[in-house]
């Protein structure tokens, strides 16, 4: 086209600037072609170049898609994998070999993705040994309190033997009593909550009543728990504290988050898979949303993933109840009450009942579970063993539990006995006599009670008449009885003056025997 439109020009033009414009028009064509071709050039190479950057885009893209991939293979398999590992205690070198370099997909990698894995791995193998240490050490610490608890509930029942007798005493008792079970239960949650099981085990059955009884004295507010209905089953010994233990984590939280002037109806019901467990209040009720999150609370407690719900003011109530139901296969579940609040609803399996008799006791002073024996157990402090003074003797049935202190009695002017109120000692005077006598006692000083104690009295010489009367053989009184009647009587005495009974005296020995004696009456009242 260029070149047409040249010649065209030159033919038109004047002859003498034909040779003028001809040149201007070659170089126009020759100019067009050259850009034509370079246009073209580049066009081929851009193309070239856009070829080769789709390529590039499609194998980045693979690239990446395999990159992700690994990494979540990493994070799903390999490194929960290796922490699963370590949490069941293997070495971390042992756990490269297993997890790592037996992989063939994964040796083909570059030396940095093991490095990465070891990094990640070690930083777990660290937290776990410290969460592993942590644990032990929650666990020995409530071990030790759990045994310090046990101790002293035998002292307690043996204060009960001694001085139960006393009404103010028995009232301090209950008290300490119910103290030490609070601080036993919550040794407990912090040894459950370590990993530990119940730190105690009861030797024989407990009923289910009993079982919940135990379970209200180791919450504050016991005395708003009402046993409304509860099957009659009973609990094999070594299932009655985790029962125990979930039952007043669950009494707690009822009585905790209710108005302090209602009840908590519990009952307990038998079903085919166990016993079925409810305890509703009467305080505010959940929502959708509350509860959801209540039971999370509940599985990551079940899981062991219920580090992050253990802040500066931690809920161990249901954390503990989690764990104890992950670890003895219990239930448990929330819902809305007929009271308007929340019911809790614990469900026990039935290899946790017995049909063997209930014959041990949950609750009362001093009663608790012996401590669990296991390797590297805690034992209780070794105190000295005290030396008991009982100031009253043990209770046996029947007797009323008054204050046995003395009656003073005074006589009126008409001479009849007129009794005074009883003498009220206080108790710190009693103590602190009790504490006198027994220093004078390891001092060697007599004491009141040794100066009031009498010398036995040297035995007299026996009368001989009497020490023969009391060496006679037995039976010989008869014989004695029967010469007296004779005493008196001439040797030759005639018939009229002996009578048959002086003379037969054996015939009428029936009238002493009183088992020969008649004992009906007829009906005129005469007997026969």
């Amino acid at each position: 086209m260029m070149a047409v439109a040249s010649a065209a020009a030159v033919a038109l033009v004047p002859e003498p600037a034909r040779v003028a414009v001809g040149l201007c028009g070659v170089l126009a064509v020759l100019l067009v072609l050259v850009t034509g071709g370079e246009a073209a050039r580049r066009g081929r190479l851009l193309r070239e170049e856009r070829d080769a950057h789709a390529h590039d885009t499609a194998c980045l893209q693979a690239r990446l898609a395999d990159h992700e991939a690994l990494i979540h293979r990493f994070a799903k398999d390999i490194l929960p994998w290796g922490f699963a590992r370590l949490s069941r205690g293997e070495m971390l070198r042992d756990v490269m070999a297993n997890v790592y370099d037996a992989d063939p997909d994964l040796r083909v990698l570059p030396d940095v993705y093991r490095e990465m894995t070891r990094v990640a791995l070690r930083g777990a193998d660290h937290e776990i040994t410290m969460r592993i240490a942590t644990e032990r050490s929650f666990v020995s610490i409530a071990r030790r309190v759990q045994a310090i608890v046990h101790q002293q509930a035998v002292e307690l029942r043996e204060m009960e033997e001694d001085h139960g007798r006393n009404p103010e005493v028995f009232d301090d008792l209950l008290r300490l009593d119910h103290g030490s079970s609070l601080i036993g239960r919550l040794a407990d949650t912090i040894g459950v909550l370590g990993g530990g099981r119940p730190g105690r085990q009861w030797p024989l059955p407990v009923s289910l009543y009993s079982t919940l009884r135990g379970a209200m004295s180791r919450i504050l507010d016991y005395h708003r728990i009402h046993l409304a209905s509860i099957c009659n089953i009973n609990i094999k010994g070594t299932a009655v504290e985790p029962v125990i233990h979930a039952a007043a984590e669950l009494f707690d939280n009822a009585t905790r988050y209710s108005p302090p002037t209602t009840k908590v109806h519990v009952t307990a019901v038998e079903v085919q898979t166990g016993i079925v467990i409810e305890i509703e209040d009467a305080g505010v009720s959940l929502n959708e949303e509350s509860r959801i999150r209540i039971e999370k609370m509940i599985e990551d407690a079940k899981n062991g993933d219920d580090a992050h719900n253990l802040g500066d003011n931690p809920r161990l109530g249901l954390a503990v109840v989690g764990r104890l139901c992950k670890q003895f296969d219990m239930e448990v579940s929330l819902r809305t009450s007929a009271y308007g609040g929340l019911r809790a609803i614990l469900i026990v399996p039935r290899v946790m009942t017995t049909t063997e008799p209930g014959v041990g006791v949950a609750h009362g002073i001093g009663a608790t579970g012996i401590p669990m024996p296991e390797l590297g157990a805690v034992e209780g402090p070794k105190r000295r063993p005290k030396k008991r003074r009982p100031t009253s003797p043990k209770i046996p049935a029947g007797i009323s539990m008054e204050d046995d202190v003395p009656e003073v009695t005074e006589w009126t002017a008409g001479g009849l006995p007129q009794r005074r109120s009883r003498v009220k000692v206080p108790l710190s005077q009693r103590w602190a006599e009790e504490a006198a006598i027994e220093r004078a006692e390891r001092e060697g000083r007599p004491t009141i009670w040794s100066r009031t104690r009498q010398e036995p009295e040297p035995e007299c010489e026996m009368d001989p008449e009497r020490r023969k009367l009391i060496e006679r053989p037995p039976g010989m009184w008869i014989d004695d009885f029967f010469d007296g009647l004779r005493k008196g009587m001439p040797e030759d005495a005639t018939a009229p003056e002996l009578t048959d009974f002086t003379l037969n005296p054996t015939k009428y020995l029936h009238l002493i025997d009183d088992s020969a004696a008649p004992t009906e009456a007829d009906d005129e009242g005469t007997v026969q």
